[in-house]
């Protein structure tokens, strides 16, 4: 099959890798319908995190399972899925929490590279969910989005405690950062401040629901949140990036008692303590457990209730990736998709 490795930091490739197999008999195959680039691929693209060698790329996927080990029950072959970056068994005292992302029996789904036309996918059962039918051409984007950032932004509002009249900053502009906006009014928040410098991703935080712009960052942009909450800060806080600069505005956006979901993959982040302790804020957040909001969120798709594949706004085949990689780092694009 063909599949996109990264050999070096920029160095982008589409090759001949092996098709995949069944290998447990907890495992499926998928015939990958469509998959994309995350801003999270951009760390080792720009040499921040670590290459150890060519690796194959990717962890958000949809597609039809082609095949089933002989244990799985809940798929079956010709059926339409959607799965979680985390691979989780669905079933231990973790996953029962809500919590599949730090499943005792978790695997990275990353590890596989869904870049590719097919992909294996371990523990089937608990980490694959199918949709009634076949969906039409212009969903599967949005099933796409639900495999990782939707899921993300969605995890990142509820950690955050987005809810009815509750202000609600989302520190990141990225596609996790939108559809933390359209997480947060679709759980009801009054009011939903995007951060934001570029017009485009304005836009699309408007058309997800974003009330207010902010574009200032760093100090000026919490001074800019407390002015709009009478002083006070907002209620609840995202942050969607994983830099120092990006938590530490996202909890001084908080007031007191506020609550800030994190979900941006840190690098090098440190909190102060005794700035901590005075801030009487709440942190919750991590590697989102997409596969507790996977149902809902697919029945959303579904019926049309929201629409997150538009934050797709590089449409590529999969033999183009390296332009998709490119496209990203550069902020030409919010986020690629790859057709294998």
């Amino acid at each position: 099959m063909r599949g996109v490795v990264m050999h070096a930091p920029g160095d982008i490739r589409v090759e001949d890798r092996p098709d995949p197999r069944i290998e447990e008999p907890t495992d499926a195959v998928i015939r990958v319908s469509a998959t994309c680039v995350c801003g999270s691929d951009l760390w080792p693209y720009r040499g921040v995190q670590k290459v150890e060698g060519p690796t194959p790329m990717g962890h958000e996927y949809v597609g039809v399972v082609e095949e089933i080990g002989a244990d799985v029950t809940s798929v079956k072959p010709g059926q339409f899925v959607v799965g979680s970056f985390w691979a989780s068994d669905n079933t231990c005292e973790i996953c029962r929490d809500g919590y599949q992302s730090a499943c005792v029996h978790r695997v990275p789904m990353g590890m596989f590279g869904s870049q590719a036309q097919y992909l294996r996918v371990p523990l089937a059962d608990g980490t694959l969910v199918a949709t009634p039918e076949v969906p039409p051409a212009d969903l599967i984007p949005s099933y796409l989005a639900a495999s990782d950032v939707l899921g993300t932004g969605w995890f990142a509002a509820v950690a955050a405690q987005a809810g009815p009249g509750r202000t609600v900053a989302v520190v990141g502009d990225g596609a996790v950062g939108l559809l933390a906006v359209l997480a947060a009014r679709q759980l009801g928040a009054e009011r939903v401040i995007a951060m934001s410098r570029h017009e485009s991703r304005q836009k699309l935080a408007r058309e997800f629901g974003a009330t207010d712009i902010v574009t200032e960052r760093g100090d000026e942009g919490v001074a800019r949140i407390k002015d709009m909450t009478g002083g006070l800060g907002a209620h609840s806080v995202v942050e969607a990036v994983g830099t120092q600069e990006s938590m530490l505005q996202a909890i001084h956006c908080a007031r007191p008692n506020g609550h800030v979901g994190f979900v941006g993959v840190t690098h090098d982040v440190a909190l102060p303590g005794m700035e901590m302790f005075w801030s009487l804020v709440h942190l919750h957040g991590g590697p989102a457990p997409v596969r507790r909001f996977l149902p809902e969120l697919m029945r959303q798709i579904g019926d049309g209730t929201i629409n997150p594949g538009k934050v797709f706004d590089l449409d590529l085949p999969l033999e183009q990736a390296a332009e998709g990689y490119r496209a990203m780092d550069g902020r030409r694009s919010i986020k690629a998709l790859l057709r294998p």
